[in-house]
């Protein structure tokens, strides 16, 4: 029979074909799945061809065995049996051809700087790159050759697949094997459209490089460079303008800045830094326009055609991955933003508990109200420092190596570039909280002898009866003796006490000394009448007594003036009661063993 005839020999073109395959295949590694696919692949496309052919001459010989029922149900067995292995196989196909897509690169058949179409499987030994690249060269030959006619290319069935040819001799693209699979075509198909894509390219190739097309890309060149030329001198006129507005109107608007009283920016300043900025601007607005009239110059001729999305992926690539950078980070910076605000208004309850201490309206017990400003200040840092590591995860950038390095580096410098500072700001939280002084309180620090005009985190500025300056790191301060005039001269308290020693002879009654020197402290100005002034003897020396008159007054501040008028007083009461200040001393003269006095 028919059917026993081409079965040996359809086993036989089976089996050669698949030992082709697997010769094509030999050497690839177990790994390298996509050859075995596109290899299991062909040889179902074998096996479809067999099948195919076996079909044909079962429904042959089963129209000639219509009257034997027994055969008849043979060869519809058959027939069934090819047709169900036949849907399996497809399915297998299916799976092994999209298993085959996940891995496999397309390569592209140009003509010239267009893609034609891109090859994906292998014919044969060549594989699916050295199949475009030989398709590349053979339409460019045609491109190339001046006598080319579309109707030279015929399409020509061979075995199942269908070459495309022209002049009948020279075969350009050949579609088989898994061409048509690959896209879901016959081939058939696929090699009409191939067919027309490169009928049409090459026309259109043609067309763009003819006499009439460079003629009118070149009038397109020329309407480019007039209307640049206009746009440029559009914007040169309009910032000269501007120019000359902020010139001709610095002073109703550039009013400089101030700090207090004093001018830092004047209004010549702030134009002259807008006229620059203003110059910047138009230079880099004039080089942007320039910049993008060059793509638009590009594409007009085909050879530098695809220059043209490369100039503008210099541009647009940047300002994309800054808009995808900005849009990714909308999530953090919400994150941030929502920390801050909770912060701020937690700060302005801390701000308002503690301003409200100072004011005396709330009363903590131990805590005094001139510690309230202090605290809030150690306060609102340590909690902008928490906000700060809070946000530090959310900051663009802040996971890389580089970012981490700098914030390391500066952590370090600061921490060694300030020691001293910190030893300062130390002390003074110390001082603040020891409450050695007020500002306007009398002191002496060292030798330093003045009123406290500011208390600062790092030093202390004293206001000496001189009018000096004098600034007192507050390490210093911290480390040696400080004496306060003015704590007892408030809040009801006794008050400074204000002393002289005058030395008298002892031919003075000391009750007349005391009298005297008690009505002269009375007499001094902002010497308290109560507690009343007192004297203490202190030595009594050869030839005199010390005497030292002590007074009460609550105006520390004005040690000067009280002691200046109390050495007024005291010579006026002593001129009085006609008794001299002096020490009486006596000297021992010898003459000739004779003692004279």
């Amino acid at each position: 029979m028919i059917y026993t005839r081409i079965l040996p020999l359809s086993l036989f073109i089976f089996f050669f074909s698949f030992s082709c395959i697997a010769q094509q295949t030999q050497g690839t590694s177990s790994s390298d799945s996509s050859a075995i696919n596109e290899a299991l692949l062909l040889k179902d496309e074998q096996q479809k061809r067999i099948d195919s052919l076996v079909k044909v001459q079962l429904k042959r010989e089963l129209t000639t065995v219509s009257g034997n029922a027994k055969r008849t149900e043979e060869l519809e067995a058959q027939l069934r049996g090819i047709a169900a292995a036949d849907s399996l196989r497809n399915i297998a196909q299916l799976k092994k051809l999209n298993a085959l897509k996940k891995t496999t690169i397309g390569y592209p058949a140009k003509l010239n700087l267009d893609t034609l179409f891109f090859i994906f499987t292998r014919t044969g030994s060549f594989n699916a790159q050295e199949r475009a690249n030989a398709i590349s060269a053979k339409v460019e030959k045609l491109y190339k050759d001046p006598f080319f006619k579309p109707d030279s290319l015929v399409i020509a069935e061979n075995e199942g697949n269908f070459d495309i040819i022209y002049n009948n001799a020279d075969v350009i693209i050949s579609v088989g094997s898994l061409d048509g699979l690959w896209f879901g075509k016959s081939n058939a198909q696929l090699a009409k459209e191939y067919l027309g894509i490169i009928n049409k390219s090459i026309a259109k190739e043609r067309e763009s490089h003819s006499l009439t097309s460079l003629l009118k890309r070149l009038g397109l060149v020329a309407l480019i460079f007039i209307l640049l030329i206009i746009v440029v001198s559009v914007v040169n006129k309009l910032f000269r303008r501007i120019a000359q507005f902020i010139s001709a109107n610095k002073e109703s608007y550039l009013r400089g800045m101030k700090l207090k009283k004093v001018k830092i920016i004047t209004a010549d300043h702030l134009e002259s830094a807008l006229l620059r900025l203003t110059t910047i601007v138009k230079i880099l607005f004039i080089i942007l326009i320039i910049y993008l009239s060059l793509p638009l110059l590009f594409s007009l001729f085909p050879e530098t055609e695809a220059w043209t999305g490369t100039l503008l992926s210099w541009i647009l690539g940047p300002l994309r991955s800054a808009a995808k950078a900005v849009v990714d980070y909308l999530p953090d910076f919400f994150k941030v933003v929502v920390i801050y605000f909770i912060f701020r208004y937690l700060l302005k309850g801390v701000r308002y508990l503690f301003y409200e201490i100072k004011r005396g309206n709330i009363q903590l017990r131990g805590f005094h109200a001139d510690w309230a400003i202090p605290t809030f200040n150690i306060l609102r840092f340590i909690l902008y420092a928490f906000m700060l590591v809070l946000i530090f995860p959310f900051l663009p950038g802040s996971s890389s190596p580089a970012f981490q390095g700098v914030s390391v580096f500066l952590g370090i410098l600061i921490s060694l570039g300030s020691s001293s500072a910190i030893t300062n700001i130390v002390a003074g939280l110390v001082i603040t909280y020891m409450r050695p002084f007020r500002v306007g309180d009398r002191v002496k620090i060292g030798d330093v002898v003045g009123d406290v005009i500011e208390k600062t985190m790092l030093v202390t500025r004293i206001k000496t009866i001189k009018n000096e300056d004098i600034t007192v790191p507050n390490s210093m301060i911290l480390s040696s003796s400080t004496i306060n005039y003015s704590s007892h001269t408030k809040n009801e308290r006794q008050g400074l006490i204000v002393h002289y020693t005058v030395t008298v002879g002892y031919d003075v009654a000391w009750q007349q000394v005391y009298q005297l020197l008690i009505e002269a402290a009375l007499k001094t100005t902002h010497v308290l009448s109560e507690p009343q002034p007192f004297v203490l003897q202190i030595s009594l020396d050869d030839y005199y007594i010390s005497y030292q008159i002590n007074a009460y007054t609550n105006e520390a501040n004005k040690q000067a003036l009280i002691y200046s008028n109390l050495l007024e007083n005291i010579q006026d009461v002593f001129k009085q009661a006609n008794i001299e200040i002096m020490s009486p001393s006596y000297h021992v003269v010898r003459d000739g063993g004779k003692e004279q006095r």
